[in-house]
């Protein structure tokens, strides 16, 4: 490494003059302030440093134009994709190069010769997406394939689940464009085309072979000849004497030799079709042995389950569902075993022939055998986000990555796991397991405190771990997820001083500066070096008096081995310190996995898909929470312009508090900062006017005819978007003097005769009681048909008090008080209900679900707690009466025979859109289409601030709006939420309507 800087720090760090010269240079973004350094400063690894600077690069010019200029300013260069390592590979005091957000596309491809040619930011999933139509896809299946790029799997080596059918990512690369340190560009291939190359390209590769044909009989010797190593450099694949492909020696560098501009595929065809076995096991150790007896019927995948995964997917909302599906009773362990073939019969044929062999074994009845398509889907999706879900644990130990990939032989694996639970044991604590069980890799992780002993036990287990992989002739230290900060030292043990130094050699030869990605596979710093963790001698989060209780969070001891949940059970002493500490350890709960920056499905985190930048991201934001608290942005970070620029484009969809595997819920984090950020700045007039409406809306409803006049005369919209910042390039909702609770007397509608008369509160919220009443009318319509008195929610005082309100729009501007005022009434008025056990029936998502959700962090206590198991969506009471039996709706068929169903974020993110599919389908011959988006970009008052009007729009159209204009006009467009409705009809010029409608006009 050259003088002058390490690992954990260079002295041009923050460097205003090469932030100025790169910015000259370059087209792209270049960020070298410190909160984006700080969101470039770690990984999904325990580590954290702090970078130079980040670029991001618009073209491969300016990435070739950033690393020549960082070698001639002597300053090392760090190529990053999504950030996703476990092991530290994307973290250094070096030049971040984020190749994800420009440099992601396909370049070429080949259907007939199966090849393609991708920028190293291309995602795994966008690729596959892109080939399925060709029936081609890449088979290195990562569980991070929504976020992974193809850059960072070829500097990983990856694997993936289905190594055992198509190998590691090193098999599946058939070249690599690759730009060096000094600005050389060499095609790296087959070692046949040498004779056309030039000079500087073949004086490099002789250097190579002269390495490995020097220590080929070392090789032969140290190297590991398990499917799965990845450790130090591919020297066994590079040999001079035999057909060789020199991209392979880039595989899995880590992006210490060179950066990878374009990277040429292998492709495969997608198998036609699949099955797969769920085996149970009484014991894990009965599970260990079993794979080296299933691999004799030719998998493409055997993968493991173990116990503590499985409650834990049990305990997470996203998966509870579908592990149901799945699991049976309580097994210590599963294996989750895929056949796949071209032809029907043969996969079939395996997965009998598996229940067999387990019966064989002692093991009768063990398997769930699954041949439905989108159940085995699910299923993956499940065992996919094991890694991240097993960080869900709450409290200071948690599971760490560190030695999680040691391969060894199968007749080895169930002697290496014992013996390796027994080394957990000794140093007490216990591991988590899961993974790649028909290849000999599991992902294992120790729980640990890093806050405090964790490093020297770190130290001491993965000494012994290391002992033990020498005893079994064969197995790797690295066995998927590479060296990085975590495992780079532990080459030396494992492949022997020689082989090191011929790494060394290797290194120097590509960059003898020093500068390509340095302290990574060759000379490494120790792993426990604690300067380069992210929870530093030192680290503590700053108190805060927090608005929210966040006491659940604060967990005493090292782990609960329990699911994230932000349900009461789990809350702690809701004191004002507890709180104070829950926040910080919720802050804490991001532990880098990146699993926000899927595009393709569920909801979040939909500013990043608009906007591609770290900084509107979830990980992004939390990282940025998590500096600010504990004081490493300096003072006053919390509620600075910084943070509020970072928290900004949050639209509060909920998406993370559902699909963030370790829990991270960010909107109510927003509700948090926002508190403490308003009181040093003070809301804006505009604020204010979107935050007070429910408490000036009688009026407004009253002078409907005034309030409405900035729609109709000519320049009012613009004057509103001068003076108050409302986009002018939007309508506002228009008031009605009709008000729902202006109704004379709804309550003394009549139910329908014939049915026993059932008590629900329909609780008509701002939105459709002052904008759209019909639907209110609509929902009391169905309810009552449906043979229930329904009661409205009326506010205590009667006329003279103001309606209820749940408290939304004063959270949104971050007014705690004024919700907290406005949560005390609506708990109230509803108690004599919620006593009796009656339901509570909302409208709009984003006010219903505000009673299950954040009132609980208002008003912590056994009333919220009620009333929060006591309210439901419209459609949820419906689905659920229809599930048992109590609902008689008397029913239609419509003239419109389809829907186009959108789903509130709320919705989804409480898992209730499968609710308003099952209301819908009671109509008959009505066909239902559901579109597949993230948040529809309105989200409240966000979509109608001018400054933010157009990346409101950019998440429309990501697939909401081509969705809506590709639906033939008779179908129906179905959208609950108030919000979602507008932005279709600003958007689409489509009317959208209520579910309570559609029940509406088909009721007989």
């Amino acid at each position: 490494m050259s003088a002058g800087f390490s690992v954990s720090f260079h002295p041009r760090r923050g460097d205003p003059a090469l932030a100025a010269r790169l910015s000259r240079e370059i087209e792209g973004e270049v960020l070298f302030d410190a909160a984006s350094r700080g969101r470039y400063s770690s990984d999904a690894s325990i580590y954290q440093v702090d970078p130079v600077g980040v670029v991001v690069p618009k073209t491969g010019h300016d990435a070739r134009l950033a690393i020549q200029i960082a070698s001639e300013e002597g300053v090392p260069v760090l190529a990053r994709g999504a950030g996703t390592s476990q092991c530290g590979q994307t973290v250094g005091a070096a030049l971040v190069i984020d190749t994800s957000k420009y440099l992601n596309r396909l370049v070429e491809f080949d259907a007939d010769r199966r090849l393609a040619v991708v920028q190293p930011g291309m995602v795994l999933d966008r690729l596959n997406a892109l080939l399925k139509p060709s029936g081609l896809w890449f088979p290195v299946d990562v569980s991070t394939s929504a976020q992974a790029t193809i850059g960072g799997m070829a500097g990983n080596n990856s694997c993936g689940s289905r190594s055992i059918a198509y190998g590691n990512m090193v098999h599946n690369v058939l070249g690599i464009d690759a730009v060096l340190a000094d600005g050389s560009e060499f095609h790296f291939g087959p070692a046949t085309g040498l004779a056309g190359a030039p000079a500087p390209y073949r004086d490099l590769v002789a250097r190579i072979h002269a390495i490995v044909a020097r220590e080929t009989d070392e090789i032969g010797r140290r190297w590991p000849s398990v499917l799965r190593h990845v450790q130090g450099y591919n020297l066994d694949m590079v040999r001079p004497n035999s057909v060789h492909n020199l991209a392979h020696l880039l595989v899995g560098s880590e992006g210490t030799l060179a950066w990878s501009q374009h990277i040429h595929l292998k492709l495969s065809p997608l198998p036609r079709h699949k099955t797969l076995g769920v085996c149970h096991f009484d014991s894990f150790l009965q599970a260990m042995q079993a794979p080296q007896h299933i691999v004799g019927l030719a998998p493409a995948a055997v993968e493991l389950v173990d116990a503590t995964m499985i409650a834990l997917a049990r305990g997470n909302p996203a998966f509870r569902p579908i592990t149901e599906k799945f699991v049976r009773g309580e097994p210590k362990a599963i294996l989750l075993v895929e056949f796949a073939g071209e032809a029907l019969g043969e996969p079939a044929q395996k997965l009998k022939h598996l229940t067999e062999l387990m019966a064989e074994l002692g093991h009768p009845d063990s398997v769930i055998e699954i041949t439905d398509g989108a159940l085995q889907r699910e299923v993956w999706e499940v065992r996919k986000a094991g890694l991240n879900i097993m960080m869900s644990m709450k409290g200071e130990g948690k599971p760490v990555s560190f030695i999680e990939d040691c391969a060894v032989p199968l007749e080895h694996l169930a002697e290496y796991t014992d013996s390796l639970t027994q080394v957990f044991a000794r140093h007490g604590t216990e591991g988590t397991w899961y993974a790649h069980a028909s290849v000999g890799t599991l992902h294992v992780r120790p729980i640990l405190n890093m806050k405090d002993d964790g490093a020297q036990k770190m130290r001491a287990i993965a000494e012994e771990a290391c002992e033990l992989v020498r005893r079994f002739k064969g197995s790797a230290y690295s066995g998927e997820h590479g060296d990085g900060l975590v495992r780079s030292e532990w080459i030396e043990p494992i492949l022997g001083a020689r082989l090191t130094a011929a790494l060394a050699e290797i290194k120097d030869a590509f960059d003898p500066k020093g500068l390509m990605n340095p302290g990574k596979i060759v000379r490494a710093p120790k792993q426990d070096d604690r300067t380069l963790f992210r929870y530093k001698p030192g680290y503590a989060m700053q108190p805060i008096e927090t608005a929210l209780d966040w006491s659940e969070w604060d967990v005493s001891g090292t782990a609960s081995r329990g699911p994230v949940s932000n349900g009461a059970s789990s809350r702690g002493t809701g004191t004002s310190a507890a709180s104070s500490r829950g926040f910080g350890a919720a802050v804490e709960m991001c532990n880098n996995n990146g699993h926000c920056r899927k595009f393709d499905s569920g909801t979040m985190c939909p500013s990043f898909r608009a906007t591609g930048e770290e900084q509107h991201l979830t990980r992004g934001r939390a990282n940025t929470l998590r500096l600010a608290l504990s004081g490493q942005l300096g003072p006053g970070a919390f509620t600075s312009e910084a943070m509020f620029e970072t928290m900004d484009l949050c639209v509060s969809c909920k998406g993370c508090r559902r699909e963030c595997p370790t829990g991270v819920d960010m909107a109510k984090m927003k509700i948090e900062f926002l508190y403490h950020y308003r009181r040093r700045k003070a809301c804006s007039m505009k604020d204010k006017l979107f935050a007070y409406l429910p408490r000036y809306a009688p009026w407004a409803a009253r002078l409907a005819w005034l309030f409405n006049l900035r729609d109709t005369v000519p320049g009012l919209a613009r004057l509103s978007e001068t003076m108050l910042g409302l986009s002018a390039k939007r309508s506002l909702p228009q008031w009605r003097r009709d008000t729902f609770l202006g109704t004379p007397d709804p309550e003394a509608f009549p139910a329908r005769r014939g049915l026993p008369g059932r008590e629900v509160v329909l609780l008509p919220d701002c939105f459709n009681n002052y904008f759209e009443p019909e639907n209110s009318r609509a929902a009391l319509r169905v309810l009552q048909a449906g043979g229930y008195r329904v009661h409205i929610a009326r506010a205590p005082g009667g006329e003279h008090s103001p309606p209820l309100c749940c408290g939304r729009t004063f959270l949104s501007a971050g007014m705690v008080d004024e919700a907290r005022c406005e949560a005390q009434r609506m708990l109230e008025a509803l108690a004599p209900f919620v006593k009796r056990g009656v339901p509570v029936i909302g409208l709009e998502p984003a006010c219903l679900y505000t009673l299950r959700d954040e009132f609980q962090s208002l008003l912590p206590g056994a009333e919220s707690d009620a009333l929060a198991a006591r309210a439901l969506m419209f459609e949820e009471f419906l689905a659920a009466e229809s599930a048992a039996g109590r609902l008689a709706l008397p029913l239609k068929a419509l003239e419109n025979k389809r829907v186009l169903l959108h789903g509130h974020c709320h919705q989804k993110a409480f898992g209730a859109l499968p609710a308003v599919e099952r209301v819908l389908a009671l109509v008959p011959e009505l066909a239902i289409d559901k579109v597949e988006s993230s948040c529809c970009g309105m989200a409240g008052s966000f979509g109608y601030e001018a400054k933010h009007h157009d990346i409101s729009m950019r998440m429309a159209e990501d697939a909401l709006l081509p969705a809506v204009r590709k639906a033939d006009p008779r179908t129906l467009v179905v959208a609950d939420g108030t919000s979602c409705r507008r932005q279709i009809q600003d958007g689409a010029r489509r009317e959208a309507i209520h579910v309570a409608r559609v029940l509406e006009r088909a009721l007989l």
